[in-house]
């Protein structure tokens, strides 16, 4: 999955890919922030682009990432919602 920097725009509602971003691996930068990523909400229009995360450095300091989902992600997440509620499958 590819990922890349944005920041929000002055109305605080609509994300834009930061100039000069480069893009990177999605699971590189989970790495790079501890895992420390949160889906902020739904996407489209952006390129390929479909979801909107926030991501925290060591510092708490707030970093923007547009992500590329693909099934694996969804099926992951859906896993570990269903951890969380009590159910394995």
């Amino acid at each position: 999955m590819k990922a890349i920097r944005a920041k929000l725009e002055s109305d605080n509602e609509t994300p834009v890919i930061v100039e000069g971003a480069e893009v990177e691996d999605w699971l590189a930068v989970c790495e790079r922030f501890d895992d420390d990523v949160h889906r902020i909400r739904d996407l489209a229009g952006i390129e390929d682009y479909n979801s909107l995360y926030e991501c925290f450095d060591d510092d708490n300091r707030s970093h923007l990432y547009l992500v590329a989902e693909d099934a694996s992600l969804h099926r992951i997440r859906r896993k570990h919602f269903y951890r969380a509620v009590g159910k394995d499958s």
